[in-house]
């Protein structure tokens, strides 16, 4: 491994993998973004790769003339690093793109590679900068991709989609007409209905939740009582046991007392699910709370209701945000028992809607529109709850 830590191996090499890997990104997003079908060009990347990590290393004014230079071959329709049957501007634009990040990129990873041999620490930077930008790079595409292949697809209309399934880029000609899937589904498909009965449930569940796993997991923290240790341990034990196994006594118990096809019967299982992993995240943040400050509450005459109340309570908002935001995910989320045990679409949660567009005679954009329609408030509420939970974080701990 010693011949590699030099600068005359380090940077191609890099340069060669970084060029790949961002030729292959600007090939994905401009197919997807154009409809054109653009690839990256192997050979060519990994040469033009192996002459930038060189220019780099000659230095930063060499390196932006490089990359001006490669932009430039792009720009008269060479491909330097991407080919396909695609439009003029498409590649001009595609060509420029990857020989600026692919620079831009390289700036970064190899900033500590000299020419000549290289320190471990510096050989060791440069490595760990490029898989960090090439995590950075895998791990948004993988995130990124499905949600935009499912928002495009929504936006698109039958004809479209028969023509070139392949096709996710838009036509902004039409307006308002793009919403035309999410407006059927609401006059259609009652899908306000299935909006409605996800929140309501979701809700009720994090409230039941809550008022269970905050006074189980106080005493679980802060009571001393016979068991204690093995019942904290065996908190999560239920996780063990696969939700499908359960799915038939479920289903027969609810049967027979008449709970299935109701949203009670759902509001009282899906809390079954979620107190125990409540309780788990809970217990552990109460034993973190000084139990001074408890101390003091009970000695100045509050009950030990009254010091969760005012006491513990304001000091774990943070804790409580993150566990009902948790809570509320596998709420809404939630489908193998909606599935099971809801029959009526009148009662249906927004999963068990969402499942009922799954059929060839529903266009396909309705289904993308609906996933769309469940994925926005999830991640609105996160957005908003992160927020929360950083305030409260750094409000508490400047309190002395």
């Amino acid at each position: 491994m010693s011949f590699l830590r030099n600068g005359y191996v380090t940077a191609p090499l890099l340069g060669a993998l970084w060029f790949l890997t961002i030729s292959s990104t600007v090939a994905v997003t401009m197919s997807f973004a154009t409809g054109d079908a653009f690839r990256p060009s192997v050979i060519l990347s990994l040469f033009w790769g192996v002459l930038a990590g060189l220019a780099v290393i000659h230095g930063r004014t060499v390196a932006k003339i490089f990359g001006v230079g490669v932009g430039a071959i792009g720009y008269l329709g060479f491909g330097p690093m991407l080919s396909g049957d695609v439009l003029l501007l498409a590649a001009i634009i595609g060509h420029g793109a990857a020989a600026g990040f692919g620079v831009l990129g390289l700036l970064v990873i190899l900033d500590s590679v000299v020419k000549g041999p290289l320190s471990r620490h510096e050989f060791e930077a440069a490595v760990i900068r490029f898989l960090t930008g090439f995590g950075y790079i895998f791990f948004t595409a993988i995130v990124l991709i499905p949600f935009y292949v499912m928002v495009m697809t929504s936006l698109k209309n039958q004809s479209e989609l028969l023509q070139n399934p392949l096709d996710f880029s838009l036509d902004l000609s039409k307006g308002f007409g793009l919403l035309r899937s999410y407006q059927e589904l609401f006059q259609d498909f009652n899908f306000g209905t299935y909006l409605i009965n996800s929140f309501g449930i979701s809700v009720v569940t994090v409230l039941v939740t809550l008022a269970f796993s905050v006074l189980g997991a106080y005493a679980v923290a802060r009571l001393r009582f016979k068991g204690r240790a093995a019942f904290s341990r065996s908190i999560l034990l239920i996780y063990m046991v696969p939700m499908i196994v359960l799915a038939l006594p479920i289903y027969i118990a609810f049967s027979m007392t008449g709970l299935r096809n109701s949203l009670f019967g759902i509001v009282l299982i899906y809390p079954v699910t979620t107190i125990p992993v409540a309780l788990y995240m809970l217990q552990g943040y109460f034993r973190g709370l000084p139990a001074e400050i408890e101390e003091a509450g009970l000695m100045d005459g509050l009950s030990r209701l009254a010091v969760i109340w005012k006491i513990t309570l304001p000091l774990a908002l943070p804790a409580l945000a993150s566990v009902s935001l948790y809570v509320f995910m596998i709420a809404w989320n939630e489908f193998l028992l909606a599935f099971m045990l809801l029959d009526d679409p009148s009662k249906f949660t927004l999963t068990r809607g969402i499942a009922s567009l799954n059929s060839s005679e529903i266009p396909r954009q309705h289904l993308m529109a609906g996933a769309v329609i469940a994925t926005v408030p999830i991640m609105a509420m996160f957005l908003g709850l992160e927020r929360f939970m950083t305030k409260g974080l750094t409000a508490g701990s400047v309190k002395g």
